[in-house]
């Protein structure tokens, strides 16, 4: 009977725990597009230097797209460094043409052997001259408009250390791409919104992130210790005292991973990262000043909790499923989330109204056309939540069990199938 009762808490809590961040994600979007998204920023009173840095590795099939679109940005004062760390393909010949093509505002940095992204990111900022550093990955396209939404934040907040953009999925071709659509908005979108509503943030986008350059020197610059160094120099310099926001209205268009394996790679690093920095910075709950951060640790630790009970409760109830097969009189435990039961009907229901929301959020920043792929985000539950959760299982024996110390190198990411036209 005991067991019996322990299983139906753990049940109540798999469904209850995703049913709750469900509500409050979709509740911080809202208010966060009534209290701010919806209203004009002010004008600048001053345009700021900006140095834009693009860490590289491998990029030979995307960034002459990327530093092309670096051209035209609508900002009078940038210039753009490109780090290129240790690549073995054609990058460094495409980016010496390029140096020479643009010698008034790309700078081109060749590291060797490969250092890292976190080291690259800080020689780029190290040899940089603006006050003002935006960080771009390597197969990202920014919107011409992007710096003007980042820097007045900046300008008109002196505590603001860093601002994290919004990506955008631009390769639209697979299943796993348009999953990702929903994902970037329903997930990443209202998260951001939220915890930006509630005041700390868990991490700044790697794909697009703007920082005040005094911040990052205030704080080390970047870590290599962690294998997310984007979601490190959050915690470093909220630790610090800066202020991170999210602009929604700086858009970034990016290649996410169409194959399942380079989606597996990437939700074990974002894992992985997660888990790292929550073990590198437990030091905040001895420090009241840090009590603000609090809650979002708590939030990422019962998301990895979740992770590994949702994954335990499946796998007791298959096995049971199972034996039960061979031996008749076997019990099969009700307990499996995704039983049609009413609870997973609630759990269904509340996930697509998180859906529409989100959707109704961006489609300012993509046109009409966006809300078609509400179609292809009900898959979400039924693939990602899978994926996921086995990946933090991953990462958790990654960090606490088999890694004894993280890599410094870094390699490409899937950057989707299809090439760019």
């Amino acid at each position: 009977m005991t067991a019996l009762f322990f299983l139906a808490l753990l049940s109540d809590f798999i469904f209850l725990y995703p049913l709750l961040m469900s509500v409050v994600w979709t509740m911080g979007g809202l208010i966060f597009y009534w209290r701010w998204e919806k209203k004009d920023p002010p004008s600048l009173s001053s345009y700021p230097f900006i140095s834009v840095i693009v860490p590289a590795h491998n990029e030979e099939k995307v960034i002459e797209k990327v530093v092309h679109n670096l051209r035209d940005l609508n900002y009078p004062k940038y210039e753009v460094i490109v780090v290129n760390d240790g690549s073995t393909d054609q990058t460094a010949q495409i980016l010496n043409r390029l140096s020479t093509l643009y010698p008034a505002w790309l700078k081109v940095i060749h590291l060797s052997p490969n250092s890292g992204k976190s080291q690259a990111l800080n020689i780029g900022i190290l040899l940089s001259q603006g006050h003002f550093i935006l960080t771009l990955d390597g197969d990202s396209f920014l919107d011409q408009d992007a710096p003007l939404w980042l820097m007045w934040q900046f300008i008109a907040f002196p505590r603001v250390g860093a601002i994290t953009g919004n990506p955008r999925v631009l390769n639209r071709t697979t299943l796993l791409s348009k999953i990702q659509i929903g994902e970037y908005s329903s997930i990443i979108g209202l998260i951001k919104r939220t915890q930006r509503l509630l005041g700390k943030v868990l991490t700044v986008s790697g794909v697009v992130a703007a920082f005040r350059k005094s911040a990052l020197l205030d704080c080390g610059l970047f870590d290599s210790d962690t294998v997310t160094e984007d979601i490190d120099i959050t915690w470093k310099l909220q630790r610090k005292f800066w202020d991170v926001r999210f602009e929604p209205r700086a858009l970034c268009w990016v290649l996410v991973p169409e194959t399942v394996k380079g989606l597996w790679r990437q939700r074990v690093r974002w894992a992985q990262g997660g888990i790292e920095v929550l073990r590198k910075h437990m030091s905040i709950w001895r420090d009241k000043r840090q009590r603000r951060l609090w809650p979002v640790y708590i939030e990422y630790f019962l998301g990895v909790l979740w992770a590994h009970l949702f994954i335990g409760v499946c796998a007791f109830w298959l096995v049971s499923y199972l034996l039960s097969q061979f031996f008749p009189t076997f019990p099969v435990f009700p307990f499996a989330p995704f039983i049609p039961q009413w609870k997973g009907s609630i759990l269904a229901l509340t996930c697509l109204f998180q859906f529409v929301v989100s959707l109704l959020l961006d489609h300012r920043y993509e046109g009409r056309s966006f809300i078609k792929y509400y179609f292809w985000v009900i898959w979400y539950a039924l693939l990602y939540w899978f994926i996921c959760a086995l990946a933090v299982i991953v990462s958790v024996y990654n960090v606490f069990i088999k890694k004894a110390g993280v890599t410094v190198t870094w390699k490409s990411p899937d950057r989707g199938l299809h090439t760019l036209q």
